[in-house]
């Protein structure tokens, strides 16, 4: 019995894991060996290609390829019609499929609508890239980064909210009331 639903013009190639309560929709291709968490939603025509690794609940909105050497952890959101790379200096007539650089998501991070993701890079756990950003850099945790290329404007609650600090470097989250700490350049949530 299956765990998950697909749509039944949804492709799904063998030897993929799909967890629990995952959703595939329209026209999307999950090819062999990618591995995707429990409780995930994969939009209309998404692609996810061989090796890739989804956490769980992760969001993929409409036309999102996920390439080999993608890896998402838990609670990712994937705008829709992002992009992400996974060669450095891609060229037609060369083979490179041994070069993937590996791009690593982390936990909670949310990439807005026609945002693209130069391979190599590490985005921070619950930074935000806003709409059409150009990540060519990493990320780092709770930061706002926007543009092109991708510029740090501000920092962002687990929540999505803009944090303002303080002159101590506090700021407390309007939503979920959760305090964070800004020190040397870095945020963390306090317990």
């Amino acid at each position: 019995m299956t765990e998950y639903f697909a749509h039944e013009t949804a492709v799904i190639d063998e030897g993929c894991e799909i967890g629990e309560g995952t959703k595939i929709w329209h026209f999307s291709h999950i090819m062999s060996n990618s591995k995707i968490g429990v409780k995930c939603n994969l939009g209309q025509n998404v692609v996810i290609s061989p090796k890739v690794i989804l956490g769980n609940n992760v969001k993929i909105q409409n036309n999102v390829s996920v390439y080999t050497g993608v890896i998402c952890e838990d609670d990712v959101f994937l705008g829709p019609s992002m992009v992400f790379t996974n060669i450095k200096n891609p060229r037609s007539a060369i083979v490179r499929r041994d070069q993937y650089a590996e791009t690593l998501v982390r936990k909670g991070a949310s990439i807005g609508a026609n945002a693209t993701i130069i391979c190599g890079n590490e985005l921070g756990a619950y930074c935000l890239v806003g709409a059409g950003s150009v990540i060519a850099k990493p990320v780092l945790p709770y930061a706002l980064v926007v543009g092109n290329p991708g510029r740090q404007i501000g920092w962002v609650s687990e929540y999505g909210h803009r944090l303002h600090f303080d002159e101590k470097g506090s700021a407390q989250c309007p939503e979920s009331r959760d305090c964070y700490q800004l020190t040397d350049g870095r945020v963390t949530k306090l317990d």
